[in-house]
């Protein structure tokens, strides 16, 4: 199994579903995982519910379990990988029996955390330590942390580009189409690739609302927006940006063939140039270069074509939050587990990740960010419970693939309308539930 999956709950994230049918085992409100003081009176099993099938086929979870057990020797910790991680939990979610830490499901809304999750503690005492706990706060507390968290932007093959004669990030979305048009011209290389038929892979712009204006609060202000869209905004930006590239006939030839496992592998031989997806996807397309009998290093990643004073900005958003089961008979042991895992684990480092913990340091595949200054802003929660309701009354799926493969479409001429009044309908839509599931 791929990233996607990891990749797809961090875009949902920016629009989480409502729960359903998880309310049959919902326990009294109120329950907490304290923090261990001493690791030697920790002990008991745990089962670790997580959609990284991968990991545990192939060892690796085992091997964390080994290196937390130096520290808590009388905890034994169990996986359980799902592959239908979304369906199965949400079904286990109606009994009691779903584990002692799992991820948390994008399918439970937010505000019903405290019924199924027992609180790790104060919102304003972890935020100084954490990133992401915004994410999972409510009524002041925080009932999970994120596992890693990931940067919006575009990867890419510096090969590639570099023999279409470009060695600088475009500044702005113009100059990104011309550099692409370069690529098209100066290399055999597919300039942009859309994984079209893999939907999710065209989720990914909704992680880049707040890196077009560098405004960590941008997803917050479409709580009170009434024309998202608008020209200057960051969801103009963005979608322009795709249809742009698309109209142009800058990206593989028929969308409707491309395929996922395989464009890992085309990026990596130099057969496509450019991609829009989350950081996380860094290591997975160097692994697949490493395959090919390829350089690792040429992969990179650049940040959303766009500058505010002369400088990129990149959002931050949280992938899966780990969480304690209200149910768990081990809760010591439980969030033993979670705090070792954003603590002390090294997984953000080891997967080219974010790391929750704000004083870990970032990922080697993220240093040309901070080497060419790029601002790494956390997206800002705030107003997400109110975003989410208004997206899901005006029927447009922010971080979906509908609203952007009918965009495609719409540029590649098999679907008839215009990107202006494309924008006039959303914004229409999105005017009219703001009116009402916004208050």
């Amino acid at each position: 199994m791929g990233r996607k999956t990891l990749a797809v709950a961090a875009l949902i994230a920016v629009t989480a579903l409502t729960a359903t049918g998880c309310t049959g085992a919902a326990a009294t409100k109120g329950e907490s995982a304290d923090a261990a003081t001493d690791p030697a009176k920790v002990s008991g099993t745990i089962t670790v519910l997580t959609h990284r099938t991968d990991l545990v086929q192939n060892g690796t979870l085992k091997k964390y379990a080994a290196a937390f057990n130096k520290i808590y020797p009388k905890v034994t910790v169990k996986f359980d990988g799902i592959t239908d991680y979304e369906g199965e939990v949400k079904i286990r979610m109606n009994t009691d029996n779903y584990g002692d830490v799992l991820m948390i499901p994008n399918a439970i809304a937010k505000k019903d955390y405290p019924s199924f999750f027992a609180s790790l503690g104060n919102a304003g005492e972890l935020g100084k330590k954490y990133r992401f706990t915004g994410k999972a706060t409510v009524g002041g507390k925080v009932y999970g942390l994120a596992t890693v968290g990931n940067a919006d932007g575009f990867v890419y093959n510096k090969a590639v580009w570099k023999k279409a004669g470009i060695t600088d990030w475009p500044t702005s979305p113009q100059e990104f189409v011309a550099d692409l048009k370069a690529i098209k011209a100066k290399t055999g290389a597919v300039p942009y690739y859309t994984n079209f038929k893999d939907q999710w892979p065209l989720t990914a712009g909704a992680a880049s609302v707040g890196s077009v204006t560098c405004d960590a609060e941008a997803n917050d202000k479409l709580a009170t927006s009434t024309a998202p869209w608008a020209a200057g905004s960051d969801l103009n930006a963005i979608d322009t940006l795709l249809y742009d590239v698309v109209h142009d006939k800058l990206i593989e030839k028929d969308p409707t063939t491309t395929n996922w496992e395989n464009s890992k592998g085309m990026i990596a031989r130099g057969q496509i140039a450019t991609m829009q997806l989350g950081s996380w996807a860094i290591s997975q397309m160097q692994a697949a270069a490493k395959t090919a009998g390829k350089n690792p290093d040429d992969i990179g990643f650049m940040p959303f074509p766009a500058q505010t004073n002369g400088k990129f900005c990149s959002m931050l958003s949280p992938d899966y939050q780990e969480a304690v089961s209200i149910h768990s008979k081990n809760k010591a042991a439980a969030r033993a587990w979670v705090d070792w895992f954003a603590d002390k684990s090294g997984f953000a480092q080891n997967e080219g990740s974010i790391p929750t913990l704000k004083s870990g340091a970032l990922p080697d595949t993220l240093k040309p960010f901070e080497d060419n200054g790029v601002t790494l802003l956390e997206r800002s929660e705030a107003k997400s419970t109110q975003v989410n309701a208004i997206d899901n009354a005006a029927e447009i799926g922010l971080a979906k693939p509908d609203y952007r493969q009918k965009l495609v479409d719409m540029a590649r001429g098999v679907q008839s309308g215009s990107l202006k009044d494309y924008f006039a309908e959303l914004d229409k839509k999105w005017s009219e539930a703001e009116k009402t599931a916004g208050s």
